[in-house]
């Protein structure tokens, strides 16, 4: 009763000191059913259009790269800041254009049949392992029988676990492939929305994704930083080692002679988004390629040029994983990889290739949310002990640096070689 009344209290007296015009200020009660109202709606327009949510986050993504390349032409040329955007995004339509019709239904094309080619090769693999399970190992004077059973029951596990894989990435191939007028449909809607996005931010990255809160101005603002720290780290970073992987199992998969090399090359750039079972899928798919493609590097057997395949790609990965990833990420998402290696697998079942290319950043973010709510729920100061890690080295940096070594290698070795 002593709390109703002081409600009753403070509300007549709310009305006594309110000027005339001004907006009533809303109870907890009310507050709390429209923040239920909105969070309800917002998850509703989530899984009602969730078919939507990935081209627009590609979209800020593309306005986002963007920003810094429009800002350059403005201040080079001296004109307007949306001048400097149109131009820009004259520029991107062309090169998109001139992509897709030079190399953009070749790359689907070969995707497809690598697929195909995939899942023949799977489909024979319980024949191949029962012939090479009938003649037993011979290492000199000792022979080792193969127990065939044993053999089977693993050529049907692998078999249960990677033919739904296949099939669908085969249907998501194939279904970008027939439906190209969708895909670019997509893909334009994405350019427009990323154009508007950019056009009306001014020049100033922050005005992307404003929001404005009384109040609560520095929480915002430092808000606003980590987590441009975190995506710039993404984007700057994850997606030029995507690119080096590329090029690189292009020109190694291209030089042993693997058919396919283009298709595995973007598999292999894909496969950095998941850490563990990316790479392990991807040597998987090298080494089947490189059994079952019918002739060999050298005249070796299959099984010895899928092994030789395999180990060039472990060796390359761990030289990238040692040498190119701490150079160009260095600690700046601070993300367990089994979360996003999870993470990953929720994505591409929500959104598709997105959510995988995705994974990173949005474990990354989800992480500083849910430690600034919980850290405002136990009244504690949210930015209390956390340290804003130093941003990424820029690519000519690491470059610049990578040569160095090298260099500095080489000249010690010539060293040694000059001594003996």
């Amino acid at each position: 009763m002593e709390e109703m009344e002081a409600e009753q209290q403070s509300a007549e007296e709310g009305k006594r000191t309110r000027k005339e015009g001004s907006s009533p200020r809303w109870s907890n009660t009310t507050k709390l059913i429209v923040g239920l109202t909105l969070v309800a709606m917002l998850a509703g327009l989530l899984i009602g259009y969730k078919s939507i949510v990935g081209p627009l986050l590609l979209a800020f993504m593309i306005a986002y790269l963007l920003q810094p390349l429009a800002d350059g032409l403005r201040q080079r040329l001296h004109c307007s800041w949306r001048v400097a955007v149109n131009l820009l995004y004259l520029v991107v339509l062309v090169l998109l254009l001139g992509l897709l019709t030079w190399g953009g239904i070749a790359l689907v094309e070969q995707a497809s049949s690598l697929v195909t080619f995939l899942q023949k090769g799977i489909a024979d693999l319980p024949r191949l392992l029962n012939d090479f399970a009938a003649q037993p190992l011979q290492f000199g004077p000792f022979v080792i029988p193969v127990e065939t059973e044993n053999l089977a029951n693993l050529a049907n596990q692998a078999l249960g676990v990677v033919q739904p894989v296949l099939s669908r990435l085969g249907g998501v191939i194939t279904s970008l492939a027939s439906g190209a007028a969708t895909t670019m449909g997509w893909l334009f809607f994405m350019l427009l929305v990323s154009y508007f996005m950019l056009a009306e931010s001014g020049g100033l990255r922050e005005e992307l994704f404003s929001i404005q809160i009384p109040g609560y101005e520095y929480d915002l603002k430092r808000m606003g930083a980590e987590l441009s720290r975190i995506w710039n780290a993404f984007l700057r970073g994850q997606m030029i080692i995507m690119l080096i992987t590329v090029v690189v199992y292009s020109v190694l998969l291209g030089g042993l002679g693997v058919r396919y090399f283009y298709g595995l090359a973007l598999l292999a750039g894909l496969a950095r988004f998941v850490p563990y079972v990316g790479p392990a899928v991807a040597w998987t798919a090298y080494g089947l390629v490189a059994f079952f493609q019918g002739w060999t590097l050298f005249g070796i057997s299959p099984i010895a040029y899928a092994l030789v395949v395999v180990g060039v790609a472990w060796v390359t990965d761990v030289i990238m994983d040692n040498m190119v990833v701490p150079r160009l990420l260095a600690d700046t998402l601070r993300v367990h990889p089994a979360a996003v290696m999870v993470a990953a697998l929720v994505g591409a079942r929500l959104l598709g290739i997105v959510g995988v290319v995705l994974a990173a950043p949005v474990v990354a973010t989800g992480k500083l949310l849910v430690e600034y709510a919980l850290r405002k729920l136990a009244d504690r100061d949210p930015w209390e002990g956390i340290v804003t890690p130093p941003p990424p080295p820029r690519l000519s940096n690491v470059i610049r640096g990578l040569r160095e070594q090298w260099t500095n290698r080489a000249r010690a070795l010539r060293d040694r070689l000059q001594k003996r």
